[in-house]
């Protein structure tokens, strides 16, 4: 411990640098812009920078790269809180309690609270890599095929207590977001499956159109079913900030989230998308009244803000510490590293102090940056509620549109929006979660690899996923999950007991 204490003094005097706190800098504010843009999220905006990076410090470079990817989860929660659109994967889960905030004009204690929710987590996070990196990494390493195919079931069973929906609604969504995730080319076989001869549909149905879909342009159809005409939000000072009850529900959550977004970040996959979904079931299961999650509840915000920053922590230490990165962002700032000659892997600390201590020290200043970034904003971004949404879903549809064709200028993935919108404000009006199909979506593809690797490994044998006692775990806990989501709602329906 005396060592890492040595290390994060050497680590903040190379951060402190002028030019790396420029780089800094840079990273953050990038990075939150890159958040709240619908349809670009921390892999495009790290991948957009890495060309300027070549003519850098190898330190500086990662400085800035690193800037990027936690600055995005903070940017992610802006639009999913004011318009119900998830700036970034992991922000998908903020839509369902933060975008009710809004609509009661909480939308400045939702910014607030996710902005101070993420600079905790960041941080508490930052400090976890610093102390327990070496036999974290370790036990990282154990997850295989079998035991990731485990947690992902996991996942799918925590998402029954995500959606404020009915179980069985809740379901439905995941198995048709599990469908969807099959279309696509076989990454095994590279077989074609569904695609029925549309080109773009060879690298499947991507996440972006959509969630841009089912939460902008379903959000859209739905509100414009009524009227054109919303009421105009005229926030005061003292509403721009939470209030005591808020305060006080949020920091059970946000203690929570840090810890269960930091150790769910070693996973590799989607780890903070897969963080902020078991922070939202966690504090809905922990809850007086879960019933009132999706309502606008501050506890829905806090946790999975907090979790999916302290998630981004997390994923590090495999990339620093084993060089094995924890997902495709982390891949890029890899690739940026061997550009300039450095492995990262157990060596890296020995070999390159001044790059792994200076990147740790550096989030800690990059975190203070990003809540100096946010807060400050928080009464602009809410006075965008002030505008006539009959002006505003134009510039939401545009958004969406942008935002779509960007990633890939794919006009097929314009139609894969229009036709997600509809089926979104169908599935609106049949009071269906769609959270849960975007989870569905993302995870669908890599627990399907995992499944396949698992039993190529095995010869066909099913036993592999008993074979450890990790996978044993989490299979066993999903188990129990699903019999509780089943088993629950029929003891709430049985008639109580009548004494004659």
């Amino acid at each position: 411990m005396i060592d890492a204490f040595i290390g994060m003094g050497q680590g903040f005097l190379i951060a402190l640098t002028p030019q790396n706190l420029y780089y800094c800098f840079i990273g953050c504010l990038f990075g939150t812009i890159v958040g709240v843009l619908p349809g670009i999220g921390p892999l495009a905006g790290i991948s957009l920078l890495l060309p300027a990076t070549f003519g850098m410090q190898p330190v500086s470079a990662l400085i800035m790269l690193a800037g990027i990817y936690y600055g995005a989860m903070y940017g992610g929660s802006t639009t999913s809180i004011l318009m119900n659109i998830p700036g970034e994967a992991a922000s998908v889960v903020t839509c369902i309690d933060g975008y009710q905030m809004a609509r009661k004009g909480r939308a400045g204690a939702a910014l607030f609270i996710s902005a101070w929710g993420s600079f905790i987590g960041g941080n508490l996070s930052v400090l976890g890599i610093a102390l327990l990196a070496p036999a974290l990494a370790e036990f990282a390493v154990k997850f295989g095929p079998a035991e990731m195919f485990a947690i992902m079931i996991l996942a799918m069973m925590l998402v029954g207590y995500v959606g404020s929906g009915s179980v069985l609604k809740t379901m439905c969504m995941v198995v048709l977001g599990l469908f969807l995730g099959t279309i696509g080319m076989d990454i095994m076989t590279g077989y074609l499956r569904m695609t029925y001869g549309v080109k773009e549909l060879a690298d499947g149905i991507g996440f972006i159109p959509v969630a841009m879909g089912l939460f902008g342009i379903g959000e859209i159809l739905s509100s414009t079913q009524d009227t054109l005409v919303r009421e105009v939000l005229k926030p005061k000072l003292r509403e721009l900030l939470p209030n005591r009850e808020e305060l006080r529900r949020s920091w059970g959550p946000i203690g929570r989230g840090s810890i269960l977004g930091f150790f769910i970040g070693l996973l590799p996959g989607a780890a903070h998308i897969i963080a902020g979904f078991a922070s939202y079931a966690l504090e809905k299961k922990l809850a007086v009244r879960p019933e009132e999650f999706g309502t606008g509840r501050i506890e829905g915000v806090a946790g999975p803000e907090t979790a999916n920053n302290a998630a981004t922590g997390g994923a590090m230490i495999p990339f620093l510490s084993l060089g094995i990165p924890s997902g495709p962002a982390t891949a890029v700032m890899m690739i940026a590293l061997l550009i300039h000659g450095i492995k990262p892997g157990p060596l890296l600390i020995q070999e390159n102090p001044e790059v792994f201590w200076g990147v740790i020290a550096s989030m800690y200043i990059g975190n203070v940056v990003l809540l100096i970034l946010n807060l400050p904003l928080v009464g602009l971004f809410v006075n965008l509620l002030r505008i006539p949404f009959r002006l505003l879903f134009p510039i939401i549809l545009t958004i969406c549109l942008i935002g779509v064709y960007s990633v890939n200028a794919s006009p097929a993935e314009l139609w894969i929006m229009l036709i997600s919108g509809i089926v979104g404000f169908v599935l609106r009006r049949f009071q269906f979660d769609v959270a849960p199909l975007i989870l569905a979506l993302i995870i669908g593809p890599m627990m399907e690899l995992a499944f396949r690797q698992s039993l190529m490994m095995s010869g066909g044998s099913f036993k592999v996923f008993l074979g450890s006692p990790i996978s044993v775990t989490l299979i066993s806990v999903s188990a129990l999950l699903f019999v509780g989501s089943v088993v629950r709602p029929l003891l709430a329906a049985r008639p109580p007991k009548t004494h004659i």
